[in-house]
């Protein structure tokens, strides 16, 4: 049997991936920990070229892409989605589902996942959850971004109503699926931090991922630029560049509203804070706008590089970071953080879309 691996779907996740098997590589001896193997699911990022990186660094037995289909990808499967106004004939459709839809995912599995003796899985709210406990495959799940829990219970919030009842069906039954620790076959669920969880799930775990970075070696911290930095030489010219500016002003962009709200949402915080600072932007790995287009006055990272890269450059500081809903706790390269969070939000789109714990 082979050791373990792990299923990513963003470049955050195979981020944290990094921290934990270089942890395991300090700690333990070569026969002790054996070999992972990385999967890159495609679901919803283009991960460009950082499969060849990976490699390079050998820290991975093998890096797999993995072809992974959301449900409209099989349009037969629409009609057991659909709201027929009686929760007892949507639970039995929705059982339906749950066993066709993991039946549908098996072509597209890149390995044989009972071959692994530890399987993790981030955001197995994605289809791999399905097939997961429909193949009563044991795994351990991981939070899909930093503290995302706190701001966004997806498994109560897609489950409001009857969620106990919904919740037996998942853990105890198997005959439906909910992600984030309710699956049957869900052994854990390991947060980053449970004191800012509301809800806690049935089988939470705290794993601190600044305890991870702070053992990081300079070796490991090359090591995860290489893998993560298209051009390293190029950021360290821009680095050595900023270092000659005053006070500079970190954007980070998210994915919000559509294109268009976006564009001026972040057209406002600029106008905001540019007369304290130059202003950078580095955009999010999923966000489709083109800030090179539309802010080509504004220096920006490459936004393939995961924010947390720059925490590894001891040359680049900025006065401050700010961002919309992207957590910053993890942020050390800056002298104050600025999250506007959801108040921020309420101006631009309706409440209801981005407050959705308070809707739990």
């Amino acid at each position: 049997m082979k050791d373990r691996i792990y299923i990513c779907h963003t470049y955050y996740h195979v981020y944290v991936t990094f921290l934990k098997e270089l942890k395991l590589r300090r700690e333990c001896a070569p026969q002790e920990r054996g070999q992972a193997t990385l999967v890159l699911s495609k679901l919803s990022n283009d991960f460009e070229q950082l499969k060849s990186r990976v490699e390079s660094t050998g820290l991975f037995e093998q890096v797999v892409e993995y072809d992974e289909k959301r449900a409209e990808f099989f349009p037969e499967r629409a009609v057991w989605r659909k709201d027929t106004g009686s929760f007892a004939k949507n639970m039995l459709n929705r059982i339906r589902f749950t066993r066709r839809f993991a039946g549908l995912q098996e072509p597209f599995i890149p390995v044989d996942l009972k071959a692994y003796g530890a399987v993790y899985v981030y955001c197995d709210s994605d289809p791999i959850g399905y097939y997961l406990n429909q193949k009563k495959i044991p795994y351990h799940a991981l939070e899909d971004g930093l503290n995302c829990l706190k701001n966004y219970d997806s498994a109560r919030y897609d489950n409001r109503g009857h969620f106990g009842i919904k919740a037996f069906f998942s853990r105890s039954l198997n005959l439906i699926f909910i992600q984030n620790g309710y699956g049957k076959y869900c052994l854990d669920m390991e947060v980053n931090d449970l004191s800012v969880i509301k809800h806690p799930g049935p089988c939470y775990i705290e794993l601190p991922r600044q305890r991870l970075v702070e053992t990081l070696t300079q070796e490991d911290k090359e090591l995860i630029l290489q893998a993560f930095i298209r051009d390293k030489e190029k950021l360290q010219e821009q680095i050595a560049r900023s270092a000659l500016l005053g006070d500079k002003i970190l954007i980070l962009t998210d994915p919000l509203c559509t294109l268009e709200i976006r564009e001026r949402i972040f057209r406002d915080i600029i106008g905001r804070y540019e007369k304290e600072g130059t202003i950078f932007l580095k955009p999010h790995p999923r966000d489709e706008l083109d800030y090179r287009t539309l802010f080509a006055r504004y220096p920006q990272f490459d936004a393939a590089v995961p924010m947390e890269m720059l925490n590894f450059f001891p040359g680049l500081r900025f006065s401050k970071v700010v961002a919309v809903l992207t957590e910053v706790g993890a942020i050390g390269f800056a002298d104050e953080v600025i999250r506007l969070g959801e108040d921020f939000m309420d101006a631009y789109e309706d409440p209801l879309v981005h407050r959705q714990n308070e809707q739990i």
